[in-house]
């Protein structure tokens, strides 16, 4: 069930909520055990949802959630932004890692709500009239005391767009949309560092499928004060995002120490996207076994259907020499021939081993396959040989399997005998190399008197 929270001490939230009851068939109902004031009296209910009116600003009302009626299951406060920001549609949790001048409590945070925190930034960026654009904004001010998934989501940034009808209808859909929205997810992490708008963990709300809860801006970390002394603040901005990973937005090792100290993990935004689609067993499976996403592992196509029930479930296991029932196994790939391969397609070299492997290390910030690789099949490096050899038959006259390796055929031009036929270094060389007859003292020197046949071997 999805609670609404609308404040007549908000013109904002006001014109929203008109457009919340514009936009669905409600039933009316009168609740005599709470003022009006406090959210009684008058409440609107549809299916799914249920709505409530409040006297006092948004940001006052700790412990809103439990003036429903209905099992709350997530609470949407329809609320105004202010800012110098203009025309803007914008979500965010609530909470204070400093003092609460605007609301709840000091070093509270209301219990988060990342997977409708997402959902909503996505019809918002959907539904935005013209000259309006979506942002999340970090944690700030009250309520803190919502024990029920909760988030803001507002109309910015002063009195023309608070007034705005298409501004009012745009986010009173988004809010409407989060009608049946799970609140949480798994795949959820708190953010630390960068500014009040948290561009960075909008971006990745927006294009990995990762969640964001909590995030402690650096004016905010700021007002906490040092973290080795604040680690009881961490600890609840963490537990009330529901999220073990976290992401810091510029460089605070005070930060990640005292998060690390607490036990959660670090991850850059570079592992956020790479594990994106990705089982998190597996993830942790193949850091331990071939590199951490960091030092180069990249996830090759078979892994985003890894661990699905065609698949099977659980933790994934791994050996050096596989043998038996493991799930995949990891080798090296042969060195020469990646080598060559790479030096004549690099783009396409990375495909063919993406395309058939759960994983695989790289260097150079993940563009260079660096040999050793995970697989779902055993059968998977015969297809990965068989595709270099493809690569390199881009360059060679000729490529065949033998027993053992794969061999390359080429002609190639050889100065020593070009020099012998009285040939000098210069453009007739180039033009020898190309292909190209050329005449030299009246004689014609056709290329294959210069051309040998070379033979080059890539162990498998």
């Amino acid at each position: 069930m999805l609670g609404i929270v609308v404040s007549r001490a908000d013109s904002a939230s006001v014109h929203i909520g008109e457009y919340l009851l514009d936009l669905a068939d409600w039933e009316e109902s009168d609740d005599p055990t709470r003022s009006d004031a406090e959210g009684g009296g008058l409440v609107h209910r549809t299916d799914g949802i249920e709505l409530r009116v409040f006297d006092e600003l948004n940001i006052r009302l700790d412990g809103a959630d439990r003036v429903f009626d209905a099992d709350l299951d997530l609470l949407a406060f329809a609320s105004r932004h202010a800012g110098d920001t203009g025309p803007l549609l914008s979500a965010h949790h609530t909470g204070n890692f400093g003092s609460a001048a605007y609301g709840g409590y000091e070093g509270e945070f209301a219990r988060a709500a990342p997977n409708a925190h997402k959902r909503v930034l996505d019809v918002f960026e959907e539904v935005a009239p013209p000259d309006y654009e979506v942002a999340t904004e970090c944690t700030h001010h009250g309520p803190t005391a919502i024990e029920t998934p909760s988030l803001f989501c507002e109309l910015g940034s002063d009195e023309a767009q608070w007034e705005d009808s298409e501004g009012a209808r745009a986010v009173a859909r988004g809010i409407l949309a989060l009608r049946e929205t799970e609140p949480t997810r798994d795949r959820t992490l708190a953010g630390f560092g960068g500014g009040h708008y948290a561009n960075r963990f909008r971006r990745i709300s927006r294009e990995t499928d990762w969640a964001v809860g909590h995030v402690g801006a650096a004016w905010a970390i700021g007002e906490m004060g040092a973290p080795d002394r604040n680690e009881t603040v961490l600890r609840r901005a963490m537990k009330r995002s529901g999220a073990r990973y976290a992401v810091v937005d510029g460089r605070n090792p005070e930060i990640e120490t005292a998060l690390r100290d607490l036990g959660y993990r670090i991850v850059s935004e570079t592992w956020i996207r790479e594990s994106s689609g990705v089982s998190l067993d597996l993830v942790r499976t193949l850091e331990d076994r071939l590199a951490s996403i960091d030092d180069g592992l990249r996830f090759g196509e078979k892994a985003t259907e890894y661990g699905t029930a065609e698949h099977g479930a659980g933790e994934y296991g791994a050996s050096e020499d596989p043998a038996g029932d493991d799930p995949f196994s990891i080798t090296s790939l042969p060195a020469s021939l990646v080598a060559e391969a790479q030096g004549i397609d690099a783009e396409r070299t990375r495909a063919a081993v993406a395309e058939r492997t759960l994983g695989f290390d790289t260097a150079e910030g993940g563009t260079r396959v660096a040999g050793r690789v995970a697989l779902a099949d055993r059968r998977g490096k015969e297809g990965i040989v068989d595709a270099l050899a493809d690569v390199l038959a881009s360059k060679y006259e000729a490529v065949e399997r033998e027993e053992g390796a794969i061999v390359a055929h080429e002609s190639a031009f050889d100065p020593e005998r070009a020099r012998t036929l009285g040939v000098e270094e210069g453009p007739a060389f180039g033009r020898l190399a190309a292909g190209q007859a050329v005449e030299i003292g009246g004689r014609e020197i056709p290329p294959e008197a210069v051309h040998v046949e070379r033979e080059r071997r890539f162990p498998i």
